[in-house]
């Protein structure tokens, strides 16, 4: 088996973050009901089981995220990070049934455009 080259292993790293982070947000959003930012509020959230998991899950993206940076150079890691917008859309659209109007389609295809030309000076 033929072992990735460094760009592509970066590149694999970084978009498991970004869906790691953006399962994170799903999570967030199913299960926080009503939300004060009382204290309150805030131990509420400590208790919400889907929340933890949430929270849980977005320590995981970071510690991926912060390999990539560890073997990439910052300037291309952070812009392809930004994947995550597509992610948080197919699972707002698919997961929680959200109206994606066409704004936000052509907001997040400049954004992988984006991606691909910094991926493409990389």
């Amino acid at each position: 088996m033929k072992y990735m080259s460094g760009e592509l292993l970066i590149i694999a790293i970084v978009l498991a973050s970004a869906f790691l982070a953006a399962a994170a947000q799903y999570l967030f959003k199913k299960h926080i009901t009503r939300f004060s930012p009382d204290m309150k509020g805030v131990l509420s959230l400590a208790r919400n089981r889907g929340m933890l998991a949430g929270a849980a899950i977005y320590a995981i993206s970071l510690a991926i995220y912060l390999y990539a940076l560890r073997l990439g150079e910052l300037s291309f890691v952070y812009p392809a990070f930004a994947s995550v917008f597509v992610f948080v859309l197919l699972i707002s659209r698919f997961k929680l049934r959200e109206k994606i109007g066409l704004g936000r389609i052509i907001g997040v295809a400049l954004v992988v455009a984006g991606i691909a030309v910094v991926a493409l000076t990389y």
